[in-house]
């Protein structure tokens, strides 16, 4: 991103909250990404850091910003005991990497280059790839945003990452295990109780003009919490859902659910009164029944102070992804249950995906269809817990119940609730093989993940 006036008012503002933007280049142009040991100040001193696994020892990662056409090159290191991939949530097509087959991994003490080329403009993330470690890893602190610019992005005071995860703390503020832990497989997954935002405690200050617009970039990077992220104080403007723009819309209740890996682009008009509350607030218990005790709390909280920012018209949307299809014409569809089932008796596989075939990537897909194909999917929750499948390479429309019509946006993963059934429809692209894997990382180690195959 150039840095003109504005772009440098933004990164002065952001300073105290954003993450880094990854400026460093090699002098063969590439990023370089080092998998390490650090330390991390989340609890407030005198207490000690928090020992975390980070990318260049920054957790979350450097901020990975490029312009739509314009190639990612990273060098990516491992100075872990574990072996290391990355995978990039959320990109479409070849670039994203994705395989049934896992990521090659970079051992302790190698490295690789790695060259990419983002479909499209949009918020992404790139996370640890290897199922057998990726809850551990990312539990540590392995994971950073990536922002793919749009030609002619909105005309806003400040764009500003919120990255949202929660971190699972003994009382010496350690990072707690164990690692794999047989609880979190066969129940929700991970869920901590301290909740950072970018790289601090929760909740984070923003200073910034009364009035003024903001773009937010909102991630739940938790291994498994389902958010609900109230906007208090804030006129909020939903206008792309996992990386895809969308016809932009008001949260119901201003109030948005995210599920694990899940982002939105917001726009939001801060209060014109200086000293008015406005806020970004985690509803307590999220989308669980059974965390309802928990209490309210803030992650983001806006200081409107000094001169009002210039009143701004209103935002008609991003213009829609040309290489995405207007239409799905459900009539040709192949169509597929996907059932997830368990738990079961072996520990290693609790959870399977229409079991006999669901198990760490097994030898025969769930299903083939060829290139430009509609797929019409019905997941179905057969478990006594909330479950959630990801997409590898594709975006998804969610279906209305009587099967007449989609939700307005496109999704890459989908929540299903215990007994319930999801149905979504997409065009299978890109040759190859893609995997459906639970974005609850403990779910996906256990057995919620398996592939298909686009001839």
């Amino acid at each position: 991103m150039p840095f003109t006036r504005r772009n440098l008012m933004t990164a002065m503002l952001a300073a105290p909250l954003a993450p880094a933007w990854s400026q460093e280049r090699t002098s063969d142009g590439f990023v370089p990404l080092e998998a390490r040991a650090s330390a991390l100040q989340l609890r407030p001193e005198p207490a000690a850091k928090t020992a975390v696994w980070g990318f260049n020892a920054g957790v979350p990662g450097p901020l990975l910003r490029i312009s739509k056409g314009e190639e990612l090159k990273l060098r990516l290191a491992n100075a872990l005991p574990q072996p290391v991939a990355l995978s990039f949530h959320g990109l479409r097509g070849v670039s994203a990497r994705s395989s049934a087959a896992e990521p090659a991994p970079v051992l302790p003490g190698q490295s690789i280059d790695m060259r990419l080329t983002p479909l499209d403009s949009g918020l992404f993330w790139y996370r640890p790839g290897l199922a057998e470690h990726t809850a551990e890893q990312k539990a540590r602190g392995l994971f950073g945003m990536l922002i793919v610019d749009e030609p002619n992005p909105p005309d806003v005071d400040l764009d500003l990452p919120v990255i949202v995860t929660d971190w699972k703390l003994g009382d010496d503020g350690a990072i707690a295990g164990p690692f794999p832990d047989p609880g979190a497989a066969r129940g929700e997954g991970r869920i901590g109780d301290f909740m950072s935002v970018n790289a601090g405690a929760a909740p984070q200050h923003v200073e910034i003009r009364p009035g003024a617009r903001v773009r937010l970039r909102i991630l739940n990077a938790c291994n498994a919490r389902l958010l609900a992220v109230m906007f208090e104080g804030l006129s909020p403007l939903v206008i792309a859902v996992d990386g895809q723009p969308c016809d932009p819309f008001a949260p119901s209740g201003k109030t948005l659910p995210l599920g694990p890996g899940a982002r939105f682009d917001v726009l939001c008009d801060l209060p014109a009164l200086p000293g008015a509350r406005a806020a970004l607030t985690l509803r307590g218990g999220g989308l669980r029944t059974d965390q309802d005790a928990e209490a309210d709390r803030d992650l983001v909280v806006f200081d409107c102070a000094g001169e009002a920012a210039p009143q701004r018209g209103a935002f008609a949307g991003l213009p829609p992804n040309p290489l995405l299809p207007t239409q799905i014409h459900l009539e040709n569809a192949r169509r597929f249950d996907i059932e997830i089932q368990g738990p079961g008796r072996d520990p290693a596989h609790v959870w399977a995906l229409n079991i006999g075939r669901g198990n760490m990537a097994p030898d025969k897909p769930l299903f083939s269809v060829r290139r430009g194909q509609p797929v019409a999917l019905g997941f179905i929750n057969k478990t006594p817990v909330v479950q959630s499948l990801h997409v590898q390479g594709h975006v998804m429309r969610l279906l209305h119940p009587l099967d007449d019509g989609w939700e307005p946006y496109w999704r890459d993963s989908v929540i299903i609730a215990p007994g319930k059934t999801v149905h979504t429809a997409f065009v299978a692209e890109g040759p190859g093989k893609w995997l459906i894997e639970s974005p609850i990382f403990e779910h996906a180690a256990a057995g919620a993940r398996s592939w298909f195959e686009v001839a």
